[in-house]
């Protein structure tokens, strides 16, 4: 299909990711990175039962994360020399070369298929965006066919991606929208439905 995507997702090394859930695991690092690998890992299994979605790619420099995605018939790259999150995804997006490019979040362990697929045809080709539930983050960016991602995540990065011509895309996508970095972010992706592995690393309170 010609508007079939390619997806990267960024993936953090387990023992600095999602930094603000080590109060929901009891501080223990074992269940937090159990916990931080599972959210990734049911996001990227819903990306790859995605109609429209061709490929995924995860970038991560993490040899545990990167033996799980190739499980999943997935390949990773290695995170580049220059840090932080926009220059992963250039990287990812330089290396596949591919003619449409996406870059999704990888906390979204309750993301649909269905949703993030209505998501990606109501682009219609345009870079195009999905802020997160509050309005500021952004989970999912698109390039237009052939063009640049420009990736400009970080603080407010819904504004930044609106300022740079992305288009706001706002459905209703709810799994979509609700990545998860606090306790509150989880319990509210638990009531939207959690991917199995996400379930089964859930913390003791959730239960």
């Amino acid at each position: 299909m010609r508007d079939e995507v390619d997806l990267v997702v960024p993936v953090k090394t387990l023992d600095r990711a999602k930094t603000r859930l080590t109060s929901a695991t009891g501080g223990d690092p074992v269940s937090h990175a159990a916990l931080a690998l599972a959210l990734a890992l049911d996001t990227v299994s819903a990306a790859v039962a995605t109609p429209g979605v061709r490929r995924v790619v995860t970038i991560t420099s993490d040899p545990a994360v990167a033996a799980e995605m190739a499980a999943l018939g997935v390949e990773s790259l290695p995170e580049p020399a220059q840090p932080g999150l926009n220059a992963a995804l250039e990287h990812g997006a330089r290396t596949l070369r591919s003619s449409r490019i996406g870059a999704l979040q990888a906390d979204l362990p309750a993301l649909k298929p269905d949703e993030l697929q209505a998501a990606l045809e109501a682009a219609r080709g345009r870079r195009a965006f999905v802020p997160d539930r509050q309005g500021t983050g952004t989970t999912l960016l698109l390039a237009a066919p052939g063009g640049e991602l420009d990736p400009r995540f970080g603080i407010g990065s819904a504004g930044l991606h609106r300022l740079s011509g992305a288009v706001a895309l706002i459905g209703a996508w709810p799994s979509l929208r609700c990545d998860v970095d606090t306790e509150e972010d989880l319990r509210l992706a638990l009531a939207l439905g959690l991917g199995t592995r996400t379930a089964n690393a859930l913390p003791a309170w959730t239960t």
